[in-house]
Protein backbone atom coordinates (compact mmCIF):
# COMPACT_ATOMS: atom_id res chain seq x y z
CA UNK A 1 0.00 0.00 0.00
CA UNK A 2 1.72 3.44 -0.78
CA UNK A 3 -0.18 6.52 0.46
CA UNK A 4 -1.22 8.91 -2.44
CA UNK A 5 -2.60 11.92 0.12
CA UNK A 6 -4.54 12.67 3.32
CA UNK A 7 -7.62 14.93 3.36
CA UNK A 8 -6.31 17.27 6.55
CA UNK A 9 -5.24 20.42 5.33
CA UNK A 10 -2.57 22.34 7.83
CA UNK A 11 -2.52 25.52 9.05
CA UNK A 12 1.17 26.46 9.46
CA UNK A 13 4.15 25.47 6.82
CA UNK A 14 5.35 22.16 7.59
CA UNK A 15 9.40 23.74 8.23
CA UNK A 16 10.81 21.02 10.18
CA UNK A 17 9.44 18.53 7.50
CA UNK A 18 11.34 20.53 4.63
CA UNK A 19 14.33 20.76 6.67
CA UNK A 20 14.33 16.92 7.40
CA UNK A 21 13.88 15.88 3.90
CA UNK A 22 16.68 18.61 2.37
CA UNK A 23 18.94 17.23 4.83
CA UNK A 24 18.33 13.58 3.81
CA UNK A 25 18.26 14.55 -0.37
CA UNK A 26 21.41 16.22 0.60
CA UNK A 27 23.03 12.95 2.53
CA UNK A 28 21.30 10.75 -0.06
CA UNK A 29 23.18 12.59 -3.02
CA UNK A 30 26.37 12.48 -1.11
CA UNK A 31 25.88 8.68 -0.74
CA UNK A 32 25.81 8.63 -4.41
CA UNK A 33 28.94 10.26 -5.03
CA UNK A 34 30.88 7.82 -2.98
CA UNK A 35 32.86 4.90 -4.52
CA UNK A 36 31.61 1.58 -3.40
CA UNK A 37 34.27 0.84 -1.05
CA UNK A 38 33.74 4.62 0.60
CA UNK A 39 29.62 4.15 1.23
CA UNK A 40 30.57 0.88 2.60
CA UNK A 41 32.51 2.60 5.28
CA UNK A 42 30.01 5.33 5.78
CA UNK A 43 27.03 3.16 6.36
CA UNK A 44 29.01 0.85 8.80
CA UNK A 45 30.51 4.12 10.86
CA UNK A 46 26.98 6.53 10.84
CA UNK A 47 24.44 3.20 10.23
CA UNK A 48 23.30 1.79 13.29
CA UNK A 49 25.25 -1.79 13.42
CA UNK A 50 23.66 -3.41 16.61
CA UNK A 51 26.84 -5.29 17.70
CA UNK A 52 28.77 -2.42 18.02
CA UNK A 53 26.16 -0.70 20.19
CA UNK A 54 25.14 -3.75 22.25
CA UNK A 55 28.49 -5.22 22.40
CA UNK A 56 31.61 -3.03 22.90
CA UNK A 57 34.49 -5.69 22.71
CA UNK A 58 33.24 -7.17 19.74
CA UNK A 59 33.26 -3.24 18.50
CA UNK A 60 37.04 -2.87 19.56
CA UNK A 61 38.26 -6.03 18.36
CA UNK A 62 36.84 -5.46 14.58
CA UNK A 63 38.26 -2.13 14.47
CA UNK A 64 35.08 0.44 15.32
CA UNK A 65 35.94 3.74 16.87
CA UNK A 66 34.57 3.73 20.09
CA UNK A 67 31.56 4.55 21.54
CA UNK A 68 29.48 5.10 18.21
CA UNK A 69 26.18 6.38 20.02
CA UNK A 70 25.73 9.14 17.05
CA UNK A 71 25.02 6.61 14.85
CA UNK A 72 21.50 6.12 16.95
CA UNK A 73 20.65 9.26 14.95
CA UNK A 74 22.87 9.62 11.79
CA UNK A 75 21.18 6.24 10.53
CA UNK A 76 18.09 8.01 10.02
CA UNK A 77 19.50 10.55 7.72
CA UNK A 78 20.84 7.22 5.16
CA UNK A 79 19.43 5.49 2.67
CA UNK A 80 20.43 2.54 0.67
CA UNK A 81 18.57 3.52 -2.59
CA UNK A 82 16.61 5.48 -4.65
CA UNK A 83 13.41 3.48 -4.17
CA UNK A 84 13.96 3.89 0.06
CA UNK A 85 14.57 7.06 -0.14
CA UNK A 86 11.89 8.03 -2.46
CA UNK A 87 9.30 5.78 -0.55
CA UNK A 88 10.32 7.18 2.93
CA UNK A 89 10.35 10.67 1.94
CA UNK A 90 6.71 10.74 0.28
CA UNK A 91 5.56 8.71 3.23
CA UNK A 92 6.95 11.88 5.03
CA UNK A 93 5.23 14.24 3.30
CA UNK A 94 1.74 12.61 3.31
CA UNK A 95 1.69 12.56 7.36
CA UNK A 96 4.44 14.33 9.09
CA UNK A 97 3.11 17.87 7.72
CA UNK A 98 0.11 17.57 10.23
CA UNK A 99 1.82 15.88 12.84
CA UNK A 100 4.06 19.16 12.70
CA UNK A 101 0.91 21.26 13.03
CA UNK A 102 -0.43 19.86 15.97
CA UNK A 103 3.33 19.67 18.20
CA UNK A 104 4.67 22.65 16.83
CA UNK A 105 8.12 23.06 14.87
CA UNK A 106 10.36 22.61 17.95
CA UNK A 107 8.32 19.43 19.98
CA UNK A 108 7.79 17.84 15.80
CA UNK A 109 11.31 18.05 15.72
CA UNK A 110 12.60 16.30 18.97
CA UNK A 111 9.31 13.62 18.15
CA UNK A 112 10.72 12.82 14.89
CA UNK A 113 14.42 11.96 16.41
CA UNK A 114 12.89 9.94 19.13
CA UNK A 115 10.78 7.95 17.28
CA UNK A 116 14.05 6.92 15.72
CA UNK A 117 15.65 6.11 18.45
CA UNK A 118 12.80 4.19 20.02
CA UNK A 119 12.65 2.71 16.38
CA UNK A 120 16.53 1.65 16.84
CA UNK A 121 15.81 0.45 20.55
CA UNK A 122 13.23 -2.27 19.25
CA UNK A 123 15.67 -3.52 16.48
CA UNK A 124 18.35 -3.87 18.59
CA UNK A 125 15.74 -6.07 20.99
CA UNK A 126 15.27 -8.26 18.60
CA UNK A 127 19.03 -8.19 16.62
CA UNK A 128 21.11 -7.62 19.50
CA UNK A 129 23.75 -9.13 17.46
CA UNK A 130 23.54 -8.41 13.82
CA UNK A 131 26.71 -7.08 12.15
CA UNK A 132 24.50 -5.31 9.40
CA UNK A 133 24.05 -1.66 9.31
CA UNK A 134 20.54 -0.24 9.43
CA UNK A 135 19.58 2.95 7.30
CA UNK A 136 16.89 4.72 6.81
CA UNK A 137 14.38 7.59 7.99
CA UNK A 138 11.58 4.74 8.34
CA UNK A 139 11.61 4.19 12.27
CA UNK A 140 11.36 7.82 13.17
CA UNK A 141 8.86 8.08 9.73
CA UNK A 142 7.14 5.38 11.58
CA UNK A 143 6.51 7.35 14.84
CA UNK A 144 5.04 10.21 12.60
CA UNK A 145 2.58 7.62 11.37
CA UNK A 146 1.58 6.26 14.93
CA UNK A 147 1.06 9.66 16.33
CA UNK A 148 -0.97 10.74 13.67
CA UNK A 149 -2.89 7.51 13.68
CA UNK A 150 -3.57 9.17 17.57
CA UNK A 151 -4.12 12.61 16.20
CA UNK A 152 -5.94 12.32 13.06
CA UNK A 153 -8.44 9.23 13.48
CA UNK A 154 -11.07 10.34 11.26
CA UNK A 155 -8.52 11.44 8.47
CA UNK A 156 -8.71 9.59 5.38
CA UNK A 157 -5.80 8.63 2.97
CA UNK A 158 -6.10 8.09 -0.73
CA UNK A 159 -4.12 4.39 -1.40
CA UNK A 160 -2.72 2.91 -4.14
CA UNK A 161 -2.97 -0.94 -3.76
CA UNK A 162 -0.45 -2.56 -6.68
CA UNK A 163 -2.82 -6.11 -7.80
CA UNK A 164 -0.25 -7.54 -9.92
CA UNK A 165 0.69 -5.07 -12.42
CA UNK A 166 -3.30 -3.38 -12.11
CA UNK A 167 -3.06 0.01 -10.14
CA UNK A 168 -5.78 0.36 -7.43
CA UNK A 169 -6.54 3.79 -6.35
CA UNK A 170 -8.94 3.97 -3.03
CA UNK A 171 -10.22 6.28 0.04
CA UNK A 172 -9.65 4.31 3.08
CA UNK A 173 -9.82 5.98 6.61
CA UNK A 174 -6.46 6.57 8.20
CA UNK A 175 -7.12 4.05 11.18
CA UNK A 176 -7.31 1.04 8.20
CA UNK A 177 -4.47 2.67 6.29
CA UNK A 178 -1.97 2.71 9.51
CA UNK A 179 -3.91 -0.14 11.14
CA UNK A 180 -3.17 -2.64 8.42
CA UNK A 181 0.28 -1.58 7.70
CA UNK A 182 1.04 -1.81 11.41
CA UNK A 183 -0.36 -5.35 11.09
CA UNK A 184 2.03 -6.02 7.68
CA UNK A 185 4.94 -4.97 10.04
CA UNK A 186 4.35 -6.91 13.24
CA UNK A 187 3.64 -9.94 11.30
CA UNK A 188 6.62 -9.62 8.78
CA UNK A 189 8.62 -9.11 12.04
CA UNK A 190 7.33 -12.39 13.42
CA UNK A 191 7.69 -14.30 10.49
CA UNK A 192 11.82 -13.42 9.84
CA UNK A 193 11.94 -15.20 13.43
CA UNK A 194 15.57 -14.67 12.78
CA UNK A 195 17.74 -11.98 13.29
CA UNK A 196 18.58 -9.14 10.64
CA UNK A 197 21.60 -10.16 8.52
CA UNK A 198 22.65 -9.52 4.85
CA UNK A 199 19.32 -12.02 3.18
CA UNK A 200 16.69 -9.69 5.20
CA UNK A 201 16.36 -5.94 3.81
CA UNK A 202 13.97 -4.39 6.12
CA UNK A 203 13.77 -3.75 9.99
CA UNK A 204 10.37 -4.66 10.72
CA UNK A 205 10.69 -4.47 14.33
CA UNK A 206 12.15 -1.23 13.82
CA UNK A 207 9.09 0.20 11.92
CA UNK A 208 7.36 -1.27 15.09
CA UNK A 209 9.24 0.11 17.78
CA UNK A 210 8.76 3.74 16.00
CA UNK A 211 4.62 3.16 15.77
CA UNK A 212 4.14 2.16 19.15
CA UNK A 213 6.52 4.87 20.32
CA UNK A 214 4.87 7.30 18.26
CA UNK A 215 1.45 6.68 19.56
CA UNK A 216 1.76 6.06 23.02
CA UNK A 217 3.95 9.60 23.11
CA UNK A 218 2.41 12.35 20.71
CA UNK A 219 0.00 13.34 23.75
CA UNK A 220 2.20 13.72 26.30
CA UNK A 221 4.22 16.43 24.44
CA UNK A 222 2.07 19.32 25.84
CA UNK A 223 -0.70 20.91 24.68
CA UNK A 224 -1.77 20.63 20.86
CA UNK A 225 -2.05 23.38 18.44
CA UNK A 226 -4.50 21.98 15.83
CA UNK A 227 -7.65 22.39 14.50
CA UNK A 228 -8.36 19.07 13.48
CA UNK A 229 -7.03 16.98 16.10
CA UNK A 230 -10.09 14.72 17.61
CA UNK A 231 -10.32 14.53 21.13
CA UNK A 232 -11.48 11.15 21.50
CA UNK A 233 -12.31 12.10 25.58
CA UNK A 234 -14.53 15.07 24.61
CA UNK A 235 -15.77 13.17 20.88
CA UNK A 236 -14.69 16.50 19.57
CA UNK A 237 -11.78 18.18 17.51
CA UNK A 238 -9.36 20.66 19.13
CA UNK A 239 -10.51 24.66 17.42
CA UNK A 240 -8.47 27.43 19.01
Amino acid sequence: MIPIKDNVPNIRKPVVVVIIFAVNLVAFLFELSLPSKGLGLLLQLYGAVPARLTDPAWAEAVGFPSQGFDSAVTYMFLHGGWLHFILNMWVLWVFADNVEDALGHWRFAAFYLLSGVAALAMHLLFNPGSTTPVVGASGAIAGVMGGYFRLFPHARVVTLIPIVFIPWIVDLPAVAFLGIWFLIQITSGLYAATPLEDGQSVAWWAHAGGFLFGLLVVRLLGPLDCRYCYLPEDKAYERR
